[in-house]
């Protein structure tokens, strides 16, 4: 007996985003697996947080920086890296000064430059202090939404921007076939897993987000003509970091 197709694109999106195999086939599309980026964002950020509370029950002193430091590490290792070597490959393409076409060359490039190594350390630095911030105040339970939001707002830049590269690159098989549908499915459910986990806060989080986003695309079709697979994880880590700081900040 087949699985349900649904179940298929469910698949492709933890197969593309995580380490976890899922049961059954690809997707008929890429693209219809768009709908279930933010799901694999909550699970993944369920594992954490799930991480954090079993770590919490041990009886010992509190120690909230190795915590942290696991955090980071157990993501790293659960999404396989991919939204850091985006990154890198995003701050090394900046030596590309004003040509469009050198910047895209520098990110296809897999050697990492001082510019993809020096972002790599500010990434993963920042997110160890965010995480044990977010113990130090109780306010674990944001790491859930938080991920579930970065990855709808992948899909954001997927549903609404042209590739950048002439052969369309790790994106352009998300692209082609990507629509309003698969927009809207993923921002309801996304809102809704916002609202469940943060409450009345939720909302807030979210438009800043969704915020950034834009403000990203702008900068990306100016500098770049449009959207890769380097610059969406890219998108998923600045997005993450401003949005851990912001509640870290106003420790909501």
């Amino acid at each position: 007996m087949r699985p349900p197709e649904g179940l298929n694109n469910l698949g492709t999106a933890f197969r593309t985003l995580s380490i976890i195999s899922w049961p059954g086939k690809e997707g008929k599309e890429l693209s219809s697996s768009l709908p279930y980026f933010p799901v694999v964002g909550l699970f993944l950020g369920l594992i954490l947080y799930g991480l954090a509370e079993v770590w919490a029950l041990f009886p010992m002193a509190p120690w909230p920086w190795a915590m942290a430091l696991l955090m980071v590490t157990l993501e790293v290792w659960l999404t396989r890296g991919l939204h850091l070597d985006g990154l890198a490959d995003w701050a090394d393409s900046l030596g590309g000064y004003f040509e469009r076409e050198r910047r895209l060359e520098i990110m296809k490039d897999s050697s990492v430059g001082a510019f993809g190594v020096i972002a790599l350390v500010l990434d993963l630095t920042a997110k160890v202090i965010f995480f044990e911030r977010l113990l130090a105040i109780d306010s674990i339970i944001w790491i859930p939404p938080v991920f579930a939001i970065t990855k709808c707002m992948q899909v954001e830049l997927i549903t609404t921007m042209k590739s950048a590269r002439a052969g369309n690159g790790m994106a352009g098989g998300f692209i082609k076939g990507a629509s309003n549908r698969h927009r809207a499915t993923a921002h309801v459910l996304t809102f809704i897993i916002t609202l469940s986990f943060a409450g009345p806060a939720g909302p807030g989080i979210y438009a800043l987000a969704w915020i950034m986003t834009r403000l990203w695309k702008t900068r990306c079709e100016n500098l770049f003509g449009g959207i890769t697979g380097d610059l969406l994880g890219t998108a998923n880590e600045m997005i993450m970091l401003l949005l851990l700081l912001i509640i870290g900040t106003i420790a909501l």
